[in-house]
């Protein structure tokens, strides 16, 4: 190569750099992520997920869902929709949806406490109340999968109420919506 032609190589460089970068560009656009509008679609799509992501674009909360979910609580049609659906959550396990209120107070968006070991609050409880045979659920949290009782001032595992399903979450509480 000579010193005329020499300038040409950074240009040639960049020409190809520049070129390569389209490509890539290019591939990421042709790999545009679905997006879907029905829960049942999307959870066949996504598998698992806790809350739904951006890539479901139906309503916040569908009517098929709230429809069903309410039949299987057994509440009353006269409860307001809005209470019931502003209180009702949807997650996706092994491609199905399940759908949960908190209308009961039931711990819908947390995972289920599997703990072993007693909280502050039991062991403030049964400070207070040394030998209670039975812990509330205001002291021991809403989201403990065993039944709590004091042991003197010791919290003590009475049974476990509860079962969890493999993404964390209280079973019981949770039902699975057909379309």
């Amino acid at each position: 190569m000579n010193s005329n032609t020499l300038w040409l190589v950074p240009i040639l460089i960049f020409g190809l750099l520049l070129a390569s970068c389209n490509q890539k560009e290019e591939t990421n656009s042709n790999n545009n992520q679905s997006t879907y509008d029905s829960p049942f679609e999307y959870c066949k799509a996504v598998e698992n997920i806790d809350t739904p992501g951006p890539d479901y674009t139906g309503p916040k909360m569908p009517d098929a869902i709230t429809v069903k979910l309410r039949k299987d609580m057994g509440v009353s049609e006269s409860m307001p929709d809005d209470i019931f659906i502003d209180g009702t959550y949807w997650r996706c396990m092994d491609e199905n949806v399940y759908a949960c209120n908190v209308g009961n107070n039931l711990p819908c968006q947390d995972k289920a406490d599997v703990s072993k070991e007693p909280n502050d609050g039991m062991l403030n409880y049964c400070g207070e109340n040394p030998g209670a045979e039975f812990i509330p659920m205001f002291a021991s949290g809403r989201t403990t999968v065993y039944e709590w009782k004091c042991d003197r001032s010791t919290a003590e595992i009475l049974k476990q109420v509860a079962e969890t399903v493999k993404a964390g979450y209280i079973k019981n509480i949770w039902y699975e919506i057909t379309p």
